[in-house]
Order: C-alpha cells, then structure tokens, then sequence
C-alpha cells in the first residue's frame, strides 16, 4: 500500500507537469485525439528531452511543492519500515525478489507501475490520460521513464533496463505485452504488464507458476532413507560435503551439481529429499517429460522452474535427466539448464539411469556423479524381510531369499509389490488377510513390466511337469536350472561366491535337438516353475542389415530385461549365436563384432538366457563353453512317444475305446511336435465325423502329418489301421 501511495504521487506530479505544457484549454475535451496546432508549436520550440516548457525563472507553485513534500515523508516512511521489518525478519516480498535478480530501485518500481493497473481500474484511466491516448491503457516503456524523471541523459541510460538481457525481460519479471499499433512498434512505446506469477508473489499469494502445472513439483516431506542403496556412510559423507559446500556464505560461491543415476527405485529422488532436508532446504523437482503438455518449449521450461525453484529458495532437481542425454542435439539444452539452474539455486540434482560425465566443466561449479546400484541378494532379502513388516503381513513360510535371487528389484519396486499384493490380497478376501505366496509372486510378475515392444513376444506359460516327457537325466538338467535360479541368493549372497565373480552371475542354458522335441516346452515349464515371465525374441526385428542396429536392439534388449526381471528365450538361436567366420570382407567383421558384442552382453546379463537351436555344431565355441546349462533334447524313443500320445489329449475329448496309442507310438517314429498337429488333426476330423476320436482319424491325421513332413508311408506301415479317404463330411452328408 506504501508503495501504491508513493506511485499515486508520483503520477500526480507528472500530471501536473502534462497540464503545465497543456495551452489550448478549448481543445482540452478532445485530448488523445486531436492534436491542435498550439501542441506543435509547443513541441517545435520543445529542446529534445524536455518534458515540459517551463520558464527557468518560473517558481513551483503550491500544489507542487505540497506533492513533492509529501511524497518524500512517504519515502522517509517506507524506508523506516523497511529497516523494521528486517530486524524484525518479517517477509517483504518486493524486497525478496529484488534480492534474488539483483533488481535497482528503478527496477524495482518498474514492477510496481505494472502491478497497480492489476489492483485497481483507476490505473489504467491514469496510463490513457498520461499517453495522451485514451486507447493505450496499459503503462509503456516511455511513460515509466516519465513517471520517475530524471534528465534525458538519465533516461537514455535507464532504456538498458528493458534490453533482453536486463533482469526484467530475461527472467521475465514483465513482458512486452502485444499492441496492434504502428507506434507500438518503438521501445517507448511497447506496453508492459507484470508476470502473473510474480505478481502473485507481490501479492505474497502463495502458488506455483500455472504454466508448469504437470511438469513441476515439491518434493513431499515423507523422507525414505530405507530405500537408498547407497551405502550408509557415504549418504552421510553426501551429506556433510553438501552443507560444507552449499550452507553459509563460502567465498568462492561455487554451484553443486549432483548427479545421481541409477534403476528405477533404488532412491535417487529420497536422497536428493534427504539432502535437502538436512540443509532445511525444500527441493523442487521439475521433469521435461511433462514440458510437451506444457507448450513451453524446452529452454522456457527450465528458465520458469529454474526461477521458481529461486522464488522458493529451494534447491533444483531435473528428474529423467536421460530424455535430454539421449537426444545428440540436445547438447546446447543441456548446458542452457546448467547455466540457468546456477543462476537460481546453489545446489542442483540431475536424477537418471545412465552414467553421464559434462562434456564441458566450469570454474565455478562442482560436479560429483553417484552411482545408485542395484541391491545384492543379501541386501535385497532384508528389504523384503523389513519392508513386509511395513506394508503388510505375509503368511508364515515364504521364502524371502527365494524371491530376492528370482527378482532383481529395487527397493522401490520390492515396496510396490508388497503393495500390489497387500491390495490383491484384499481384493480377494474382502479383509486384511495375510498375503499369500499366490497374490505375492503375482504381484511380482506385474511389477516387472517389460517395455522391449516389437522386439519380443510373451509367451504364457502353459505347461508344467506333466505336461513335458523327456529322459530322466535331461529331465533332472531343467530341475536343475529352477535350482540354480531358486536358490541363487543363498550361493552368491550367503556363501560369498558373488565375490568371487566379477560376471557371469546370470543363468544361461543351451537348448539343442531336432524341431519338435519340446525346447520351447521346457522354457515354458521353467518359467512356471519359478513365476517369471517369458519372453521370445523375434529375430527378424533384432537382426539388421544397417550397421550398429543390431547391437543397438541388443542392448535394448538386455537392459530392459533385466529390469523386467523376465526369461530371456531365444529360439533359433544359431542366427545371433553362429560361429564367427574368417574375415574376407567388411560384412564378415562386422557379423563377427556383432557376435563378440552379444557375447560381452550375455556375459553381463544377470538373469535367465535361454538359447534353442536346432543344430549345436552351429554355435560359436565362445558361447558353448560360458553356457551354465546344455540340455540335448532327443528324438522321443517309443517309451516316451507312448507317454505323449497319452497326455496330448485333454481330459474332456471324447476318445473311442479302440484307440491303439501302442501301435502308434511303436510304428511312427516322430517328435512331439508331430504328435501334437496329428491329435490336433485327428480331433478336427472326429469333430465333423462321428463326434468321438477313433483310429481312422488317427491314421488320416498321420498320413497328412508326413506329407506335410515330405516323407512317404506305405499303406503295410499301417498295418490292419489302413487310412480311409472321407474323414471330413460333405456338404449334405452329417
């Protein structure tokens, strides 16, 4: 209000001074829209830069002297006020923003000018009588250097406040405000208007800048050191180094940019809230995957969240920090951030997964990279066993060890999933039942999403032990591999092998024999067995003609599965996995680098890779020597087709009594597979003949089978069982 008092007098003065060089009262009525020949002549014996003709001679009269009195009793006011509430330490935003943009008091009453029109209509009839134009309502460039005097040196020197580079217009404090006027067109005469935003501020209106709404937000105070895998030690070293650098006034007033990167969950944004929350700091976190339903582009974006995180003396974290990183152009982005964010706060959070190291450094910043890592089994168990105690009970005898080897997660994601199945759990029961390993490993399974898109395919594990008829000793090699993959936590974690294996912690198992013996089978009993998901990968969308591509979707590939904590199932694997060959070209070397980098990746891929090939002879000797697991699958003998043609059909398929399955097993030497389309084949004929499954389906079905197959079978192979033409019925005939 003192100000507005004070801006009122001011604008009395310069009215004074419009009506003193006013001298054709009879053109008075139609001021701002006639000029009349005595303003000419008045302007042409007008020196430039003179406001006013004013005889030198000339006295002030009353009015004036009693405008100028009051006005400074009302400066004298305001500054005792002023020094008041500072000792008082009681928040005065005009102050405040002009402490953080380093704002002149010239600039500081520009604000006030363009706020008043803001708080009240008079205003804006002041700006239109003092323009001389009843249609420019709003305050210009000119008019404010009026409005405050001074010489017309002064006022040639005060343009530079409304350069683009000045505080004001930079930091948009105030804009140019769009005027379809020819005259608006000069610098006097461009009309401003204040931010809303730093009008609010004036205002001590407490909001966030509506044009980052979905972008931006403050960091809630619930803080979770529990879920920072940092260990102890240095979150507190973190600490101390940041309050060393950040708190108090250091002479050398150097920025601290922290870069924390990690997968998901594992407590980047809860470290960057613990910083801040030892500091006594709030933390504003602004992310640009939001900025596209902004309609900010990307440079107004970290200007307005960098200037808010000011306006809140809190510090600047940019989360998903990789969406810039990855884009190669965004390089002049990157370093527009880092200067803007050194301009507002003093400590600054990059929040990604990837390493990443300035490809610029400066003096007067200090840059430190964090590595979030993924918890070991050990580590991971007592997540569980604690964060279980937290968010719901568990019933007695899960094995949280189990789930700790199965599912690489995050703290956050073992949280998550413990919420997941609290709610499953819920769902189901109507009640606060304890969590059961069902809903438990469900929720898991969900928790580990995959984002590999057009590169794999789900498989839904439908088969189980029953289902899958080998040898017992390759039957034994599958048990073997849920082993392996069940009890990993207690092998690496518990009795320290981990530490003696720098890579290779994965599981990876070679599934070799002819088509149709069951590799995919058993890649979908394995995933059954131990609850994870299943996933085959399409070659035809990994393998690229292009250079780089295929290493490219490789690494994809890898990365994301091991965050979906998924089986990996490559079928026809000798495409990817083939033997490297003499170099006689460009092609060769650069099939043999693709080789050697899916080798490196298999190598550093912690989860499950299963590998099917019709032909072992042609995998390369580098991946057939780091396989954990080679599983030959061989032809079915006779005790095991029997045990097939068996199982194949469902309980519910009407089967005729005289079904001789010994005669087929012993006679048809064939795979699985084959079993499979014949009684598939067979049940289709039986369908649209006679509604029961009998042997003259059966023997059509495999006479089609080996055609299909390229194989001849004589009529004797059937013995007294001969194939029968008309299995399917014609039109007419049912």
């Amino acid at each position: 209000m003192d100000e507005l008092k004070r801006l009122d007098l001011l604008i009395h003065l310069q009215v004074l001074c419009q009506r003193d060089g006013d001298t054709d009262d009879n053109l008075r009525q139609f001021k701002g829209l006639v000029i009349s020949d005595g303003e000419i002549e008045d302007l042409l014996a007008r020196s430039v830069g003179r406001a006013v003709i004013e005889p030198p001679d000339s006295p002030p009269d009353s009015e004036r002297r009693t405008i100028e009195k009051m006005l400074a009793d009302c400066e004298a006011e305001m500054g005792k006020r002023k020094a008041a509430s500072s000792l008082e330490n009681v928040f005065l935003p005009l102050p405040f923003l002009s402490d953080i943009f380093q704002l002149t008091p010239f600039e500081e009453q520009c604000l006030i000018i363009c706020l008043a029109i803001e708080l009240d209509k008079k205003y804006a009839k002041f700006y239109g009588y003092l323009h001389d134009d009843v249609t420019r309502r709003l305050p210009s460039v000119g008019l404010v250097l009026d409005i405050f005097g001074g010489s017309f040196e002064e006022k040639i020197d005060a343009r530079r406040f409304f350069d683009r580079s000045a505080p004001l217009i930079r930091y948009q404090l105030l804009h140019f405000a769009k005027d379809s006027s020819e005259g608006s067109q000069t610098l006097l005469s461009r009309p401003l208007n204040i931010d809303e935003r730093i009008a609010n501020l004036l205002l001590d209106i407490p909001c966030i800048d509506n044009r980052l709404e979905g972008a931006v937000r403050f960091a809630d105070a619930d803080e979770r050191p529990d879920l920072v895998t940092l260990p102890l030690e240095t979150q507190s070293r973190l600490k101390d180094f940041a309050s060393s650098l950040v708190s108090g006034n250091r002479p050398d007033n150097k920025n601290l940019v922290l870069h924390f990167h990690g997968p998901y969950g594992t407590g980047r944004h809860s470290m960057a809230k613990s910083v801040c929350r030892y500091l006594g700091i709030p933390l504003l976190i602004a992310d640009p995957a939001g900025v596209s339903d902004t309609g900010l582009s990307m440079e107004e974006f970290f200007l307005l969240a960098g200037r808010e995180a000011a306006l809140h003396s809190a510090a600047l974290c940019l989360s998903n920090f990789d969406l810039l990183v990855a884009v190669q152009d965004n390089h002049r982005k990157i370093t527009f951030f880092k200067e803007t964010a050194r301009q507002f706060s003093r400590l600054v959070f990059l929040v990604g997964t990837s390493h990443w190291n300035p490809p610029e450094r400066s003096d007067n910043e200090i840059f430190l990279s964090l590595e979030f890592p993924v918890p070991d089994d050990v580590s991971r168990r007592q997540f569980w066993e604690n964060k279980n105690a937290d968010v719901a009970p568990v019933v007695d005898g899960i094995d949280f060890g189990e789930l700790a080897g199965k599912f690489r997660f995050t703290p956050g994601q073992i949280q998550n999933a413990l919420f997941a199945a609290r709610d499953m759990s819920l769902w189901r029961h109507g009640s606060a039942a304890p969590v059961s390993p069902e809903d438990l490993h469900a929720a898991c399974r969900k928790q580990s999403h995959s984002k590999l898109g057009a590169l794999i395919s789900k498989i839904e594990p439908k088969f189980g032990w029953k289902d899958i008829i080998l040898p017992d000793d390759q039957a034994w090699q599958l048990r073997e591999i849920c082993g392996h993959a069940r009890y990993r936590h207690i092998v690496y974690g518990e009795w320290g092998f981990d530490r003696k294996l720098s890579r290779g912690r994965g599981l990876n198992a070679l599934f070799s024999g002819p088509p149709g013996t069951g590799k995919t089978m058993a890649a979908e009993v394995i995933a059954n067995e131990l609850g994870l998901d299943l996933y085959k990968i399409d070659l035809s969308q990994v393998v690229s003609k292009y250079i780089g591509e295929t290493e490219k979707n490789l690494d994809i590939i890898f990365r994301e599965a091991g965050i979906s904590n998924a089986i990996l199932f490559f079928d026809e694997a000798d495409a990817l996995f083939g033997k490297r060959s003499e170099v006689k070209d460009a092609h060769d070397r650069y099939a043999n680098i693709e080789t050697g980098y899916l080798l490196q990746k298999m190598e550093e891929y912690e989860g499950i890779a299963i590998l099917a090939t019709n032909l072992r002879s042609n995998m390369d000797e580098a991946f057939i020597r780091r396989m954990n697991f080679i599983v030959d699958l061989p032809f079915p003998r006779e005790r095991e087709r029997r045990a097939i043609w068996e199982g194949i059909w469902p309980e519910s398929t009407p089967r005729s009594e005289g079904l001789d399955l010994d005669f087929v097993a012993r006679r048809f030497e064939i795979t699985g597979g084959n079993i499979r389309n014949i009684a598939l084949a067979a049940a289709f004929m039986a369908a649209d003949n006679g509604g029961i499954i009998d042997m003259k389906h059966l023997v059509n079905a495999t006479r089609r089978e080996y055609q299909k197959m390229g194989k001849i079978v004589s009529e004797g192979e059937f013995g007294e069982h001969k194939p029968q033409d008309g299995c399917f019925a014609a039109k007419g005939e049912r």
